[in-house]
């Protein structure tokens, strides 16, 4: 038996290189799935991506099935400090279940973790990963002072210490909530309009903003609409969501 240490540091003990995985994380769903196809044989119903993945889904990521999960009989079970609570990752391992948590806050503790992952799944890394760390290590050119809400009723914005705030500074961006308290400071739109904001960026998740839902609280400022994936989701959309959110910032 060989035991690794996930990202947590807890002792995650496995006979050999799992074959049958639940994940509980869309972004590392994806990664796993494009890895290898097949290794899955659960997610949830957030898991999105590859559009074409077919395994039983177990509910979503904060309330997941367990008692089907641990009918699943998985040699592994994936999870994320942010995206799932304690107390099920607990309950899992109480059952036996052997999990993975990761602990991803920046572009780099993605790059890491992953590769991290996909070594305890046996798994060789995919061309996608390297080239993601070669585009998000480049220098970049100067940004506008943005906003970025994730919710409204009440509004909710992207903070510091957090997976999407680094994906902006690296893009040259700076993020006007990011000296707010907590990660997802909540404030009104016009307390961030004060804040300087040159461009307020509405992603389609987990609020759908859109052209006729979010440019109007944000009067004076322009605004874009991105993928709520491409700013939150660490995995092969690493590489064409650099591309598409350095034009939307730097957009004429």
């Amino acid at each position: 038996m060989i035991t690794s240490e996930d990202d947590l540091g807890h002792p995650v003990p496995l006979d050999s290189s799992p074959r049958r995985v639940v994940s509980l994380v869309p972004s590392l769903t994806e990664t796993l799935a494009h890895a290898r196809p097949g290794l899955l044989v659960g997610a949830t119903v957030w898991c999105t991506h590859p559009a074409d993945l077919d395994v039983e889904r177990v509910r979503g990521t904060k309330n997941p099935h367990l008692s089907r999960i641990i009918e699943l009989a998985p040699d592994l079970v994936v999870a994320n400090r942010e995206e799932n609570r304690r107390r099920h990752v607990e309950a899992l391992r109480a059952a036996g279940i052997t999990v993975w948590v990761t602990d991803i806050r920046t572009v780099t503790d993605a790059f890491v973790s992953l590769r991290r992952l996909l070594a305890v799944c046996g798994l060789p890394v995919p061309a996608w990963l390297p080239e993601a760390e070669h585009l998000w290590s480049a220098s970049p050119t100067e940004g506008p002072r943005v906003a970025v809400p994730i919710w409204r009723d009440p509004w909710m914005f992207v903070g510091g210490d957090t997976f999407a705030h680094d994906v902006f500074a690296r893009l040259g961006a700076v993020n006007v909530c990011a000296h707010r308290e907590g990660r997802y400071p909540a404030v009104s739109a016009e307390e961030v309009l004060g804040d300087g904001t040159e461009l307020a960026v509405l992603p389609d998740e987990p609020y759908a903003f859109g052209p006729d839902d979010g440019p109007e609280a944000f009067p004076g400022v322009p605004s874009v609409c991105v993928s709520g994936r491409d700013l939150t989701w660490y995995g092969p959309s690493l590489v064409p969501a650099h591309t598409r959110l350095r034009a939307a910032l730097h957009a004429p």
